[in-house]
């Protein structure tokens, strides 16, 4: 299967007493919320945990950078050196994600080829990005990669399947195939369940998939700059003349963009430390026009909605993004994006704080605009709302 775009991969999963306590959010989630991320350090306590191999975003601003990768490496190191893993040679991993709005999304965890992705803007490779990969966000999650053993995937991965054909077959399968881990997210994160697929069921999954080579085959939907680092960090190891089949393919989650459950939500715009109604009345005045989209402001108790000058949702958001980036710069404001309505009305409702809340986009148009247009502005969309993100749990090794 050389030079395949997805293929099944030696996969581990953790031999513990406490999935719940294993598994956690991606983490770039709750990133302006130190409350959420306190709470999941309380829940895991001192049992093995994904937490211990990950750098919460919310943490960034202490300056800890540093510190946190080398203690991110050498828990790694300590998981390997006890045992605590089961390797699933040549699988992939059906997935069933019950989602916070009862809904069941399911994904197929396997390996994609680096070789085959390309994150730049106008790309006509058969893996691509969704959004504009940003350089400056690369070095730090290179450097980690470069020092880690382990990665753990919540890159999500869209095929464009209209027909079905894909993943949903594996659902009336199930019941013959070796169950690997069943049980509740913590912090509302809904319900998780997984099942072993090998031999011949994978190949026809991946056949289906290595076969779309006329167009993409995939798009990446969520983890856009996690994965444009392991492909910084693989094309660095072939300059150098390492190629380490390991860390030449990356795990990823691959959904069906038209899964039912498979919903697109906007990220919004937190700024913090401006004056709300100046902000709101400048921001309409530089961008708002006849158009199709629009926006909303939240501050206070206060708040506005004007269009944006733009007939295509991409266009809209770039708009805006672009005024936000600007003001950020002349002022030195701080500005987050936020997953979630609730977690945006929170943090819009004290004083200096204005919430941005961005246009939505319709799943359907997605193919279609990245292969026409290129890539979405950065933080265009989220696949579900903030507790719905993939949480960390299958880990490969890479080094």
């Amino acid at each position: 299967m050389n030079g395949d775009i997805f293929r099944p991969a030696d996969i581990l999963l953790p031999r513990v007493a406490d999935m719940g306590a294993w598994s956690v959010i991606a983490c770039d989630q709750f990133s302006s919320d130190r409350d959420y991320w306190d709470r999941v350090a309380a829940r895991v306590g001192d049992a093995p945990s994904t937490l211990r191999m990950i750098l919460p975003e919310t943490y960034l601003e202490d300056g800890a950078g540093g510190h946190f990768a080398r203690e991110i490496s050498l828990a790694m190191r300590n998981y390997l050196d006890a045992g605590i893993f089961r390797e699933y040679k040549d699988s992939l991993v059906y997935v069933e994600r019950r989602l916070s709005n009862g809904r069941a999304r399911r994904g197929l965890v396997g390996a994609i080829d680096l070789d085959r992705y390309d994150y730049s803007p106008d790309s006509g490779a058969p893996v691509r990005a969704s959004e504009m990969t940003d350089p400056a966000r690369l070095p730090p999650r290179v450097a980690a990669r470069a020092s880690a053993s382990l990665e753990l995937p919540h890159v999500i991965a869209l095929m464009d399947d209209a027909g079905m054909s894909v993943i949903e077959p594996i659902e009336g399968l199930k019941n013959s195939l070796e169950e690997l881990y069943d049980f509740d997210l913590m912090e509302g994160g809904g319900h998780i369940t997984g099942w072993r697929v090998t031999g011949g069921e994978a190949a026809r999954v991946c056949d289906l998939v290595n076969a779309r080579r006329g167009a993409a085959a995939m798009i990446i939907g969520d983890g856009n700059h996690s994965l444009a680092a392991a492909k910084t960090r693989w094309d660095e190891l072939k300059r150098n003349g390492r190629r380490d089949a390991a860390a030449r393919y990356a795990l990823v989650e691959l959904n069906n963009v038209y899964d039912p459950a498979v919903e697109f939500k906007p990220i919004h715009r937190m700024v913090f430390g401006v004056d709300a109604r100046s902000f709101a009345r400048d921001m309409e005045r530089a961008i708002g026009g006849p158009g199709r989209y629009g926006v909303e402001w939240r501050s206070s108790g206060e708040g506005g909605k004007f269009s944006v000058a733009a007939s295509r949702v991409g266009d809209a958001i770039g708009a805006a993004q672009s005024f936000i980036d600007e003001i950020s710069e002349k002022t030195g404001c701080r500005v987050d994006y936020i997953h979630g309505s609730e977690t945006l009305e929170s943090l819009s409702s004290r004083t200096g704080n204005v919430g941005i809340i961005m246009p939505a986009m319709d799943k359907s148009d997605f193919f279609g605009t990245v292969l026409s247009r290129g890539v979405f502005p950065r933080k265009s969309f989220s696949i579900g709302e903030s507790r719905d993100k993939r949480y960390y749990l299958e880990c490969g090794k890479i080094a």
